[in-house]
């Protein structure tokens, strides 16, 4: 337990502060000169709170106050002053302590401040923690993978995310952009200010506008308050703007605003409210057609496309499926309190086989729902029901070139005969009519050894 210095030249005084200290659960040292209280307060982590007597002969308290924060901001400083001295527990107050008491004191007035104290370095070191874990979960090592196109993008978050750039995350809905978004804040400069997040889809304009910006009380039906917008809330942080390209052109020349002035007008109001504020926008659209179309301004797309992450689907990064899954596996066995140890080869053969129309999001809900509803420590086919089960239907070959779907049905047959021959590659090879160096090149082409 930290320990609270009692600083005080009236011997009594500072053993009845121990001794009613003591008498609460708190333990504390006490010294009797400034020199001393000095010396012992720079001993790291020792002493949580220092509570010092303004007057004393060698060294006064607020010379004991300046000394202490400088060697330790984080330590707390309570000055004891007479009634003649007020003043100067004024004075102590401008240079940081956290609060004064007047001699002579009742017993539980010292307490009632000790306790405030301790509360507040409390709700701090919760802050702190909460802080701390929250920029862990949106470190890179929470981007799972490491094909080539994610050690692409781990690259390009590495080396934005310093900057001050504009950046336009693409890509379905599932991939991860939210999580893409994060990771650049909370590895930013502006770690430390708000990440807000806007669904640009899921409001109509007028209330976007109002979201984003703000309004005055009395400028629509409705407005009964003032509000002041998410721009305002997340200044020196960032914003993200999710599915960005369904917000309407009127919204979107305010939105030009604030990207070249950095400043825009609340709903209602004419008074310019300045921010600083870094833009993230997600989009699953193809802004460039919308700015063909007409749907799109595009002064403001080249605004917002200085830096430019396109997330690749599931379905184009199959080999990052296993570390995927074993990931969720953890998350998933600690929130439910379960125990599941893995998949089986016949289920990771499934999921790897599956091209996943809702992609990464997809993934963990399909391992969550295994990990709740798993009897075995092993993850079995029949525990994962899918979507689609039928890899290859109509609905998922439309849209893909040629070379894309030859390959896809060419992995799905080499992986249906290698488990009905359990997995004998000399068997498989005469069944298909290949070599089995042909069939072994064909393996790895395709990110099936991992598999067997």
């Amino acid at each position: 337990m930290k320990k609270i210095l009692v600083v005080d030249d009236d011997t009594a005084m500072g053993e009845m502060c121990k001794e009613l200290l003591k008498s609460k659960g708190y333990a504390s040292d006490v010294v009797a000169s400034g020199t001393e209280a000095i010396e012992k307060a720079s001993m790291d982590g020792i002493y949580t709170i220092v509570l010092t007597d303004l007057v004393m002969p060698d060294i006064d308290g607020i010379e004991v106050l300046k000394k202490v924060k400088q060697q330790n901001p984080n330590i707390d400083v309570v000055v004891m002053t007479s009634y003649g001295t007020v003043t100067n527990a004024v004075e102590a107050m401008k240079l940081g302590a956290s609060d004064y008491i007047t001699k002579p004191f009742k017993r539980d007035e010292l307490i009632i401040i000790i306790e405030k104290i301790l509360q507040l370095q409390r709700l701090e070191g919760e802050v702190d923690r909460l802080r701390s874990e929250l920029s862990e979960k949106y470190t890179f090592g929470n981007i799972i993978g490491e094909s080539p196109k994610i050690k692409k993008i781990f690259e390009i978050i590495s080396n934005v995310s310093n900057t001050e750039a504009n950046i336009l995350i693409q890509g379905e809905t599932g991939t991860g952009k939210e999580l893409v978004a994060r990771a650049i804040h909370y590895n930013s400069a502006r770690k430390d200010y708000p990440f807000i997040k806007v669904d640009c889809a899921a409001l109509a304009e007028t209330l976007l506008e109002s979201e984003l910006f703000g309004h005055e009380k009395g400028s629509f039906t409705g407005a009964t308050r003032d509000r002041i917008g998410r721009f305002r809330t997340a200044d020196h942080g960032t914003i993200f703007l999710d599915e960005i390209g369904n917000i309407s052109l009127a919204v979107q020349a305010k939105l030009l605003r604030v990207l070249q002035d950095s400043e825009f007008e609340a709903v209602g109001s004419d008074e310019p409210i300045k921010v600083d504020v870094r833009i993230i926008a997600a989009t699953n659209a193809n802004l460039e057609e919308h700015v063909e179309k007409g749907l799109f301004r595009r002064d403001l797309f080249y605004r917002l496309n200085v830096i430019r992450i396109l997330l690749p689907p599931l379905r184009e990064r199959i080999d990052d499926i296993p570390m995927l899954v074993s990931h969720f596996l953890s998350i998933h066995n600690k929130k439910n309190r379960k125990n599941v140890e893995g998949v089986s080869r016949e289920t990771l053969n499934k999921l790897m086989s599956y091209t996943w129309p809702g992609n990464i999001r997809e993934l963990e809900n399909v391992i969550e729902r295994a990990v709740i509803l798993c009897k075995g420590k092993i993850v079995e086919p029949v525990d994962i029901p899918l979507y689609q089960e039928k890899t290859g239907s109509l609905q998922d070959l439309s849209g893909k070139p040629l070379q894309v779907l030859m390959d896809q049905v060419e992995r799905q047959i080499i992986i249906n005969t290698l488990e009905s021959t359990g997995a004998d590659k000399e068997k498989t090879a005469k069944i298909l009519q290949i070599s089995r160096a042909s069939l072994y090149n064909k393996i790895n082409k395709h990110k099936i050894a991992e598999m067997l």
